[in-house]
């Protein structure tokens, strides 16, 4: 079987000056930062995030989707003859050259009522660090 998508995790947009993305943003939306790195600012949307990625870096204009199993999405991807990005997780490109990261929905903040998990026909549940992470935020 196949594996599901349960929904976008996160998009990363290629900006030329991290600083100045997250000024002009800043302008428009009260931001609340999920965290820094070097080269990246990451803007919480609820359980959601927008990755500010400074232009060059290699990874900046991707997307993320979730998915109800990780390792089973691996498999198609292999058996597709993707390209899997070697790296921390699961990172493909497709044949069009779109960077795309999987993450499995159970080890995420990203979540769905359980009306609309059911609605999609899936019953899934978040590890501890998931729910730790959910409760930190005020979002379980």
């Amino acid at each position: 079987m196949r594996p599901r998508l349960v929904g976008i995790n996160h998009v990363a947009l290629e900006v030329g000056d991290v600083e100045a993305a997250l000024e002009f943003y800043g302008r428009l939306f009260d931001l609340d930062l999920r965290g820094r790195m070097r080269g990246a600012a990451f803007v919480d949307i609820g359980d959601q995030f927008i990755a500010l990625m400074a232009a060059g870096s290699g990874e900046a204009a991707h997307f993320g989707l979730v998915v109800d199993d990780k390792e089973a999405t691996r498999r198609a991807l292999e058996d597709a003859g993707a390209e899997i990005v070697p790296g921390r997780g699961l990172n493909f490109r497709d044949p069009f050259g779109n960077l795309v990261q999987v993450v499995q929905y159970d080890e995420v903040q990203f979540t769905k009522p359980d009306r609309i998990l059911e609605g999609m026909g899936l019953e899934l549940g978040k590890t501890e660090q998931a729910l730790k992470e959910l409760r930190e935020k005020g979002l379980d």
